[in-house]
Order: structure tokens, then sequence, then C-alpha cells
């Protein structure tokens, strides 16, 4: 295709092949196209903390609040030294696609503080929470913009921030989304992100006419979506996974291994290495090994020009945000591989923070079984609804799943009169 959609710098994608292949610049202002590129609230704060030790240090945080049409800004905080604007920024713009994609009433949100937790002891890091919490004031709220956990960050931090907003504003569990349940939480939102990988995973293989329970699956990870994802996609979907991944090294067997000793192993010992009957390797080396499906579940731009056209794969799906470049993206595509996009993928995780949102904003709260069965019917509209784009418009998934996004966004911009 001659589109290239760069979601590791999603501002410098093609508009106007976009244009082109969707027809929008016949229907849209080529003007509000240019407006879905621009944040429309940046939010840089310098953020006080006083140490155990009495030393007085200052962290920079950030708040991009991308596009509220469809709905309040939504998206996560990550505490990390390499969090930056540019970061957020982009993130930020995924975030909007991504809820659009899935067509759930929120916009795009991200941001962060620019920290190293691991160096910080738990009341450090409760301070300079609530302090950033603080800093934000009226710019985050249930109907404004509302995070959620991120990387390094858990349900104990959002629950510090419901407490400090709670203090000038109420009781306001809606605040942030994936707080513990004891205040507010959601069942279902551990395992969201995974489960709905694994919905990702089902809808390509019908699509490819595979059979399931003689596919073979990698995932490089083994955290959150990774672990949920690979249980689900062996105990409900009957695939066999043969490939898992942590931060030291990888293991894999063609033949595939028990994934619950697997994880009892991991327990034990914080790795995967050691585990016996499987070949150990890197996380590269990983995503090159013979499987009918690879999902990268860690890191961001782990599918490169190096190493796309030694994957192997039939069917990738992103759960990781942006696990693939652009220009590798294009090889995948000539090679016949076929990618579930990431704002499709792993867009679980913002569908159940939705549902834990409309439990907080109505004060009554659903079992397990009803987050699990909303969440797939959403994920499987969306899924349908990108598909049936893909072959009507001979694109792409990824580049469906952004038409379908920009064309949401943009169309709810015009009725509201951006």
């Amino acid at each position: 295709m001659s589109t290239t959609i760069a979601r590791d710098a999603v501002t410098t994608f093609s508009l106007s092949a976009i244009e082109q292949l969707s027809g929008l610049n016949k229907l849209i202002d080529p003007d509000v196209l240019q407006a879905i590129n621009r944040p429309k609230r940046v939010i840089v704060v310098d953020i006080p903390l006083r140490l155990d030790s009495g030393k007085f240090v200052t962290f920079q945080g950030y708040r991009v609040q991308h596009n509220d049409a469809r709905g309040p800004f939504k998206g996560g905080l990550r505490y990390h030294p390499d969090v930056d604007m540019d970061e957020a920024r982009t993130l930020a713009h995924l975030m909007t696609l991504k809820t659009a994609v899935v067509n759930i009433p929120f916009g795009g949100g991200k941001g962060g503080i620019a920290c190293d937790p691991k160096q910080l002891s738990q009341r450090e890091l409760e301070r300079l929470t609530r302090n950033f919490t603080n800093l934000l004031g009226e710019n985050i709220g249930p109907r404004i913009d509302i995070p959620a956990p991120d990387v390094n960050t858990n349900s104990q931090v959002m629950a510090w921030i419901v407490d400090e907003y709670s203090k000038t504003h109420g009781q306001s569990w809606g605040v942030v989304t994936g707080k513990p349940l004891e205040i507010g939480g959601s069942l279902g939102r551990d395992e969201a992100t995974g489960r709905g990988v694994m919905y990702a995973v089902r809808e390509a293989v019908r699509e490819k006419n595979l059979d399931l329970s003689k596919c073979r699956v990698i995932f490089q990870g083994f955290g959150n979506v990774a672990s949920y994802g690979a249980r689900l996609i062996e105990q409900e979907l009957g695939a066999k996974v043969i490939g898992l991944s942590t931060s030291q090294g990888a293991i894999y067997s063609p033949r595939g291994f028990d994934l619950l000793s697997a994880e009892a192993h991991y327990r034990q010992t914080r790795g995967l290495k050691g585990f016996a009957d499987v070949a150990w390797m890197t996380n590269e080396e990983l995503l090159e090994q013979e499987c009918d499906i690879l999902i990268p579940a860690a890191l961001g731009n782990a599918i490169t020009v190096n190493n796309a056209k030694n994957v192997k794969a039939q069917i990738v799906v992103e759960g990781a945000n942006d696990c693939t470049d652009a220009a590798a993206d294009e090889i995948l595509a000539k090679r016949g591989v076929f990618v579930v996009p990431d704002i499709l993928a792993n867009a679980g995780g913002v569908i159940v923070s939705y549902f834990e949102w409309v439990q907080n904003l109505n004060n009554h709260y659903w079992s397990v079984d009803e987050v699990r069965t909303e969440l797939e019917r959403i994920m499987v509209a969306a899924y349908s609804q990108v598909s049936a784009v893909a072959k009507e418009r001979q694109l792409t998934m990824r580049e469906a799943s952004y038409i379908v996004a920009i064309e949401r966004v943009a169309k709810a911009m015009i009725l509201r009169g951006y």
C-alpha cells in the first residue's frame, strides 16, 4: 500500500493519503483532518517533592489532552525516566484513535511523571502522586479527563489520586479507572487487555480459515497482557503457546510446554531462564521462530525492518502499543502477513475502563460475566467493522482501523461545530 502510517510517531502519518483512500476529502474540511493531528491541550508541571531524607527535589509531569470530541479524555499515567512530551503526545493521539475504533465515548489523553519509581520509597511515591494530582487540578475529573494505570503505575496509585481529588471535589470514584475493587474498581479489569487480545486472535483465525486447535502461538512478553492472554488462548481457544519471554530472554519449544509450570517457574525465580525442556534465546530471536500466530505484547518497536522479513507467523496480533514500525509494517503487508493492529487488538483494557467509569457514574456494579460478555460484544463488533472496511476498500487492517477511527472523530468534531 502507498499509505504510510507510523504509530511510533503518529503525528507524522500521511493525512493526504488517508483522505484519498477513505474519501474523507469529499466529506470533511481538510482543516478538521489537520486538527485531529494536534492536541487540544498540553499540560506541563514542575512537581515538588520532599524526600524522606529531607532533601527537596522537583520532577516534571505531563498530561496531554488530545481530543474530546467524542467524550472525556482517557488514557494512562506512566512513571518512568523516559517520559517526555513527545511520547505523551503520540500516545494521547493513539488513545483518541483507539477509543474511536472500538466506538466507546471517550477521547484520548496520556501523561506521566519523568521519574524512576524504583528509586522512591512508597511514602515518597504517594506524596509525588498527590502533588501531581493537585497540580492537575480542574484539568481532570469524571466528565473531563480520566487517567488510568500505565507503565510503573497501578491500582494503588489510582487510589491515591481518588483520595486527593475527592478532598476538594467530594467522593469521586470516576476520576480514574483501574482502581482497587474496594473503592469502585471493576471486576474483570486485570484480565481485560489479555482477554481482548484473545478475542482479536479468535476473529483473525476465523477470517483466515485456520484451525484454532492446531495453531501455535508465540507471545513476546509475560506481563499483564501476555500472562492473561496466553492462559485464555489455551484454555478458551484450544491453541498452544510455544513461546514466551521476559526482559531477560525467551523460551521456545515447537512442541509447546506446560504453561502453568512456566508460570510457577516465573513466580519462583522472577524469570523464565532455567525452565526445563525448552530453548533459551533472546527476545529478538523469539520473534523469528516458527509459529502460526505472533503476539508482540511487551515493548514498542519490536518488529522493525531488520526482522520483519524473518517473521514466520501467518497472523500478527499487536498486544503492545507501537510494536511495529511503519517500514516493517509495509514489509509484512507485502509478504501477506495478516496484522491486527494495536489500536484494535489491545483495546480490551480501555473498554473495561469504560465499563468501570459507567459503573462509577451509576453506582451500580456488574458481575464478571457481564463484563466479559460486554467486552466480547464490543471487540467483535469493532473487529467486524474494521474487517468490512478493509475488504471493501482493499486496505490492510491497520489502514482500515485508522480510517474508521478518523472518520468517527472528524464527524463528531463537525457535528459539534469545531
